[in-house]
C-alpha cells in the first residue's frame, strides 16, 4: 500500500462523512448535533459528531479534491 493509496482511502472516508444526512441519518440514531448543548463535546462520540460536521462544511474542497483525483487517474491509467 503507497502513499497514493492511503490518501484516496482518507478522500472516500471525507466523502462519505460528508454526505451523512442529520435530518434522515443521524438524529434518528442519537448522533445528532443537538446531543451536545453549547458545543460541550469532550466524549468520543462528541468528537465524531464534530468530525461529521466539519467535512460537511468542506464540501466544496472535497469536490476540488475529487476532481483532482480522477484526473490523476485518468492521465496516469
Amino acid at each position: 500500500m503507497g502513499l497514493w493509496t492511503l490518501l484516496e482511502g482518507l478522500l472516500l472516508l471525507a466523502n462519505a462523512l460528508a454526505i451523512l444526512n442529520e435530518d434522515r441519518f443521524l438524529a434518528p440514531r442519537g448522533w445528532g448535533f443537538q446531543e451536545f448543548p453549547g458545543g460541550k463535546a469532550k466524549s468520543l462520540k462528541g468528537q465524531v459528531i464534530g468530525l461529521i460536521y466539519a467535512t460537511q462544511y468542506l464540501r466544496v474542497p472535497l469536490v476540488i479534491l475529487n476532481s483532482i483525483c480522477i484526473i490523476i487517474k485518468l492521465v496516469s491509467g
